[in-house]
């Protein structure tokens, strides 16, 4: 039988403190009302389409953050099965690897492990949702030009946890009877992504029989 959502995910797993929206704001508000939705039970492919009148930025920075939360709980949970001796790649199967860059330490393609790579990953999604010139929070501040390609980017490593939570340790989620909240989670993911045309198509292609 399926545990419930908390016997499953142990937020005390979690790689980073979650994310929060401030009470009062526009996002805290979309935020209620996106979760709302979930919970209300509605077709996951109405949940993710922009609410009338509402500003898109706004609508993909909400998700970008709860996605960032949900997913840090995901593998944070199964992080104890993702060691450097059972994945010293992070990989999505035999023909999938995923090398890490960013603009500091790695500044080429760098080969790591999976939980080195999710480390790298979480840092650096976090850095980037607290850096007010790219996530504003203030009334009246802009988003950069460059907002939706910042987020594609990271919707497209978050993606990579799915590929590797769901090729290397779907028998883990089986066992601990989180399928039905990880396929949940990954559904709405993808809707999302879909909606908007956030990842290239390409990247898709590990979990396209999903």
């Amino acid at each position: 039988m399926a545990l419930c959502l908390k016997q499953v995910f142990n937020k005390d797993k979690t790689f980073r403190p979650r994310k929060k929206f401030e009470p009062g704001t526009q996002r805290f508000e979309l935020y209620k009302k996106a979760q709302a939705s979930l919970k209300s039970g509605l077709d996951l492919k109405a949940v993710v389409q922009l609410p009338p009148g509402e500003s898109i930025n706004d609508w993909i920075a909400v998700h970008v953050v709860d996605f960032f939360n949900r997913i840090n709980l995901i593998y944070g949970t199964m992080s104890e099965y993702c060691t450097e001796k059972s994945c010293p790649i992070m990989s999505g199967g035999l023909k999938y690897e995923y090398r890490w860059q960013d603009d500091s330490k790695y500044k080429k393609p760098t080969k790591l492990s999976a939980p080195q790579y999710m480390c790298m990953l979480m840092d650096w999604i976090e850095m980037l949702i607290n850096n007010e010139d790219i996530f504003p929070t203030r009334i009246g501040v802009p988003f950069p030009k460059q907002f939706q390609q910042v987020c594609t980017k990271i919707l497209t490593r978050l993606f990579r946890v799915f590929v590797h939570v769901y090729i290397h340790h779907f028998d883990s989620i089986i066992n601990m009877g989180a399928e039905a909240h990880v396929n949940t989670c990954y559904k709405h993911f993808y809707y999302f992504i879909r909606e908007f045309s956030l990842i290239d198509h390409r990247e898709l292609e590990p979990l396209v029989r999903m």
